[in-house]
């Protein structure tokens, strides 16, 4: 289940069907990491036992999944040993390597323990609302957010995106939902994080507390500004989001209570709560070009 979205406007072409996607997406499929590379990534099917293809659509929606491998070389190792080889330089010169001489030791030995490593796997999955040019990008993290999408542009020849912005700027609704004054749809949960802006560094946080108290509330109104929200959509989504409109801890209400049918087919099962989830996530964004006034530029 995805757990975290970024969002991104699609300005170019997208390929115009699944097929076509997925024939695309090949262009960049998966290899493992050779001997001696440190990382390797690239798309592969995004569901298990649904076939091949790179793509799987639902609900209007393109499925894609990225993988991204590294080796896992400690650093303790590699200082361990570099420890190793200065002593044995120094014996050997009887003198002490330069920074040069050092350097050259450490990528001795980074070639040689690297074809070694043990190989660790991170899967990054993406869908495409084809109607509204949204691709969203199951991940919080910036850096991963742009290996994905470097690796797409490879991949289909030319990506034009930005980030998901409005007219309005995202943190005048988290704080309208905080004091009351939000969208029916739009609850509000019990996490909070604030911010001062004069000083970037300098946050408050909340976690599962009642977020209309008094006392949390007059942060508000001595200055900071909300960041990071818990937030109930339509009574079904819940995950925080911030100021940049990063969703978090994303859950659908209720959907542990599938967990209890142990004869259901997995990839029903699957296609069941991402079509669940698109229907959930386009309310939602819907809500939010509503409330914000619409796309930015």
């Amino acid at each position: 289940m995805i757990k975290n979205l970024r969002f991104y406007r699609v300005h170019s072409d997208w390929p115009e069907d699944e097929a076509s996607c997925s024939a695309q997406l090949e262009n960049a499929a998966f290899r493992p990491c050779s001997a001696f590379s440190e990382r390797s990534m690239g798309f592969e099917p995004p569901v298990d036992n649904a076939g091949d293809l790179f793509c799987r659509y639902l609900a209007g929606a393109d499925l894609l999944q990225l993988r991204l491998q590294s080796r896992v070389l400690p650093l303790a190792a590699v200082k361990e040993a570099l420890i190793e080889r200065v002593t044995l330089f120094v014996n050997r010169t009887g003198r002490d390597p330069s920074r040069k001489e050092k350097r050259d030791l450490k990528e001795e030995i980074y070639g040689e323990l690297l074809p070694k490593a043990l190989l660790k796997s991170d899967r990054i999955s993406a869908f495409y609302l084809r109607t509204d040019k949204i691709l969203a990008i199951a991940t919080p993290s910036a850096t991963n957010a742009e290996r994905l999408l470097d690796t797409l542009r490879a991949a289909l020849g030319s990506l034009q995106v930005v980030p998901l912005e409005y007219k309005q700027p995202a943190h005048t609704l988290l704080t309208k939902i905080f004091l009351g004054d939000g969208p029916n749809e739009m609850a509000l949960g019990r996490e909070c994080r604030m911010k001062d802006l004069s000083a970037t560094k300098s946050t408050v946080s909340w976690m599962d507390i009642d977020l209309a108290e008094k006392a949390v509330r007059a942060h508000v109104s001595s200055g900071l500004t909300i960041d990071r929200l818990g937030v109930q959509f339509d009574g079904m989504l819940r995950f925080t989001i911030d100021s940049e409109l990063v969703v978090r801890k994303l859950r659908i209400e209720g959907i542990d209570e599938l967990d209890d049918l142990d004869d259901e087919d997995p990839l029903a099962r699957h296609d069941a709560e991402f079509t669940l989830l698109i229907g959930l996530v386009r309310r939602w964004l819907d809500a939010l070009k509503k409330s914000l006034g619409g796309y930015g530029a």
